[in-house]
């Protein structure tokens, strides 16, 4: 299994229902590929540097993962039709 690092930014104005909503669908993902979240931190509300759709602040969410390299493709594709999502970013420790 090899470690990613994942950032996720949700809309600034997403309450906590929307977040754990996230972070449940993450983790029922990684279930499904095999892996695993092994650390999780909230970096808060932050002004993004260009409006994105209706946001004009984001909500970052940062995770350390460990899953099969296979899957990265379809976690990928599933955070990319996730409508609660703005932006994201998965990279290779």
């Amino acid at each position: 299994m090899n470690e990613y690092e994942l950032t996720l930014v949700l809309d600034g104005k997403a309450g906590a229902a929307k977040k754990k909503k996230t972070v449940e669908t993450l983790e029922s993902i990684l279930k499904l590929f095999k892996g695993a979240i092994k650390e999780s931190k909230e970096w808060g509300v932050k002004e993004l540097a260009y409006k994105i759709g209706k946001s004009e602040t984001g909500l970052y969410l940062f995770f350390d993962l460990e899953m099969e390299p296979k899957a990265v493709k379809q976690l990928n594709e599933k955070l990319r039709v996730d409508p609660d999502i703005v932006r994201y970013l998965v990279v290779k420790k």
